[in-house]
């Protein structure tokens, strides 16, 4: 990207919570980039950043060996926040002293704001305010130069500042839901900074299509488009900057949901993008056949999804660049496994691709969040249905079908799925959840149908609700609608016997089955 933009980096030192606070700060209108806490200080001067956050983490300031950034950071001369850990580790490094704490604090807790600051401004002073906390140590002496600021239910030190440096630890964190000031004084950390607000939808997608034109310039690019969001997204995109010299290939592995080539075909036609559908769905379930471990599909689909686009690739002249939905979670997650590069995660069922067929990569998005993605295409002209989409697997309805596959039972799911959506938007309840799916369980349970008993396939529903889809919670749909959606399956489809509702949140139990 190379939109003229104030920066917030954020430096990671392990924290569940990072991306998050890379989110926020976005949601606030200005850039923010996760890099590892280690990162090279030439490297951070480049970056220019306007202010610097120090994430949470699960180590402790006081072990051998700790995890500790640049010392040059402190001589940059910007504002800089501490958050858990990254407040513990201002204090150490500026002389102040910090203890295991004789309580562990985890979970909701109270903070009380004792002075005047500028990163509480217009937030109300002596009064309990709801924040989250995650923390064994805590800080027992200030460093000299810094003044209490506040304090929570189990640390007398919660908060602290460095008025003259610009410099502010607090223990809480922020970023999460649960802290309802956090908004508040992220905000103000950005006023601190003196950043301007220049990230917005609009803003992004003219520079990324200028950015594309002139990295691609006339040559030609191919996509393989899933039907997804992501995929969607970039192929609008990379329709607005180069138009025809862009081709997207579709392909039917045959475990797509019902009417999903269709649907397709319309939304790249309204959108003028020059689309080959191939058809192989009967390679994808003849090398299926008899398979039931999911690792073992989801190695065989991405397989066969390599060999087909690299067979019908090879029909497009001149490709000097292939097309990616590389997502910023991506980069984050795959950097933090080694921060001293960021890897792009092998994703979906196109990981493998840029190896074999030696092209450059072009991935538009791979700087944006998800929420950023959909604002993308929503201002790109992608209908609203697409954008808001569920989640699907990269394997399809595969990671759905448990044991073996067959055509029979892709018929029987992709009926259900259509049927369980359907009644979701019927009922207002689909942009309210998000992520719902069908199951289809190998065992047979009897039913009676006509009179006659017979045996016939279980199907589990699931609904979900989360924020970061690193937990969940079963979605609260009423007893009349899912009987309701029970009546409608066993009735219409041929072959299901029961429905059953998935009540399990996450943890213990994963979003998808499979």
């Amino acid at each position: 990207m190379t939109l003229e933009k104030d920066l917030i980096l954020i430096l990671d030192f392990g924290s569940q919570y990072t991306q998050l606070i890379a989110r926020r700060i976005r949601e606030l209108g200005i850039y923010s980039l996760v890099k590892a806490y280690d990162s090279n200080i030439k490297e951070i001067e480049n970056l220019k950043p306007k202010g610097i956050i120090l994430s949470g983490g699960p180590n402790s300031v006081n072990i051998e060996n700790t995890l500790k950034p640049s010392k040059k950071i402190f001589a940059l001369e910007i504002p800089i926040l501490g958050i858990c850990y990254g407040m513990q580790l201002l204090a150490k490094e500026f002389g102040g002293k910090v203890i295991k704490s004789n309580k562990k604090e985890f979970g909701d807790s109270k903070f009380m704001i004792k002075k005047k600051s500028k990163l509480f401004k217009n937030i109300e002073i002596n009064l309990n305010h709801n924040v989250w906390m995650s923390h064994a140590d805590k800080v027992s002496n200030l460093p000299k130069n810094f003044s209490k600021i506040g304090e929570s239910t189990n640390s007398k030190i919660a908060a602290f500042e460095n008025k003259n440096k610009n410099i502010f630890g607090i223990q809480f964190h922020p970023e999460v839901t649960h802290t309802l000031l956090g908004k508040k004084i992220l905000k103000n950390f950005i006023e601190i900074c003196e950043c301007k607000k220049s990230w917005t939808a609009k803003k992004i997608t003219k520079e990324m299509i200028k950015k594309i034109k002139l990295d691609v310039a006339d040559d030609k690019v191919i996509l393989a488009l899933s039907g997804g969001v992501d995929s969607s997204v970039v192929a609008a995109i990379l329709n607005k900057a180069i138009g025809k010299q862009l081709s997207c290939i579709f392909i039917d592995t045959g475990l797509l949901r019902k009417n999903e080539v269709s649907e397709v075909r319309k939304i790249t036609s309204s959108l003028k993008i020059n689309l080959t559908i191939v058809d192989a769905s009967r390679k994808f379930l003849l090398a299926l056949r008899g398979v039931s471990d999911p690792e073992k599909k989801r190695k065989i689909i991405g397989k066969c999804f390599i060999d087909t686009f690299n067979s019908e690739a090879k029909k497009i002249k001149n490709v000097k660049y292939l097309g990616q939905g590389t997502i910023y979670p991506d980069v984050i997650e795959s950097s933090s496994k080694n921060s001293k590069s960021d890897v792009i995660k092998s994703h979906h069922n196109v990981g493998g691709l840029p190896k074999k067929m030696k092209l450059k990569l072009v991935e538009p998005i791979r700087d944006l969040f998800k929420d950023e993605v959909r604002k993308i295409g929503l201002d790109l002209g992608l209908p609203r249905a697409l954008i808001n989409r569920h989640p699907f697997p990269g394997p399809g309805l595969a990671v759905r079908i448990l044991g073996e596959i067959n055509h029979e039972k892709v018929r029987i799911l992709q009926e259900v799925d259509y049927i369980f959506i359907e009644e979701l938007r019927k009922n207002n309840l689909y942009n309210k959840t998000d992520q719902a799916l069908v199951v289809l369980i190998p065992s047979k349970s009897v039913g009676v149908m006509g009179d006659k008993r017979q045996y016939g396939y279980v199907v589990a529903l699931r609904a979900v609700n989360t924020t970061d889809f690193m937990t969940a919670t079963a979605s609260h749909i009423r007893h009349e609608i899912l009987n309701n959606i029970s009546t409608r399956i066993i009735n219409e489809v041929d072959g299901v016997a029961r429905v059953v509702y998935d009540i399990t949140s996450k943890p213990p139990g994963t979003i998808e089955w499979e």
